[in-house]
C-alpha cells in the first residue's frame, strides 16, 4: 500500500472526525473509503496505527493518535511572482507543536480593538500567550494595568516601565499607559491564527453568485 493511499484515506477520516467528532466504526470506514471490503479496511486501520494516526481505544474501538491532527504543509509560497507548482511528498505538521511549546502555560484570547495593527495583530485574532510573570522591553505582553488586561508592547524609560499601542493612523487615541497603581505581566505573546473568508464569487465555481 502507498503512502499516498493512506493519506487520502486519512484525508476522508479527518473530515469525517471535523464533522462528527468520533471515529467510525469498521463497517462505516468502509463505506467512508468507497466501499473497500472489509479485510483491505482493516489493512488501512492498521497502516494508520503504525503510523501513528489511529490508536486503540477502550471498549474496542479506535481513536485519533499523536499524528491525527497533523497538517500537509506546502512548499513556501511567494507573495510577489508566481512559481512553478510542483508535486512531491506532502511534509506533515502538527499546528499545536508549531505554535505551541509549553500547552499547560498557554491560553488562547480573542482580539477586541485596533491598537496593535501596525504588528498585525487585528480584531478578532485569537491570540497565544504563554505565561509568564517577567517580559523585556519591547516584547509583545498580555499586562494586567489596574486590575484591567490589555495587549500591548512592553516599554521603559526614566519612569519605570510602560505600555505602547501600534497603531500610527490612531497614535492619538492610544496614548502610552502607565500604571497608577500597578503593572503585572501575564504572559507574553507567542503567535496567532485567524479563519477569514471572503464573500463573493468563488473561482471555478458553477453555480451563479
Amino acid at each position: 500500500m502507498q503512502q499516498l493511499d493512506i493519506f487520502s484515506y486519512l484525508g476522508k477520516l479527518q473530515d469525517y472526525y471535523a464533522r462528527e467528532r468520533i471515529i467510525p466504526s469498521t463497517t462505516q470506514l468502509s463505506v467512508l473509503w468507497d466501499g473497500k471490503a472489509r479485510s483491505w479496511t482493516h489493512r488501512i486501520m492498521q497502516r494508520l496505527k503504525e503510523e501513528g494516526f489511529l490508536e486503540n481505544a477502550p471498549g474496542g474501538r479506535l481513536r485519533p493518535g499523536p499524528r491525527f491532527f497533523e497538517r500537509t504543509v506546502g512548499h513556501t509560497v511567494r507573495a510577489g511572482l508566481p512559481q512553478q507548482a510542483s508535486d512531491v511528498q506532502p511534509e506533515l505538521l502538527r499546528i499545536d507543536d508549531y505554535l505551541i511549546e509549553n500547552p499547560s502555560q498557554t491560553i488562547l484570547f480573542p482580539v477586541k480593538g485596533d491598537s496593535m495593527v501596525d504588528l498585525g495583530i487585528l480584531e478578532g485574532d485569537m491570540v497565544i500567550i504563554e505565561r509568564s510573570h517577567s517580559a523585556s522591553p519591547g516584547q509583545i505582553v498580555l499586562a494586567i494595568v489596574d486590575d484591567e488586561f490589555t495587549l500591548k508592547v512592553l516599554s521603559k524609560d526614566q519612569k519605570g516601565y510602560y505600555l505602547e499601542a501600534r497603531n500610527d493612523r490612531r497614535s492619538k487615541d492610544y496614548p502610552p499607559i502607565r500604571p497608577e497603581q500597578k503593572l503585572e505581566i501575564y504572559g507574553f505573546y507567542v503567535g496567532l491564527f485567524r479563519k477569514t473568508r471572503i464573500a463573493g464569487h468563488r473561482l471555478g465555481s458553477s453555480r451563479n453568485p
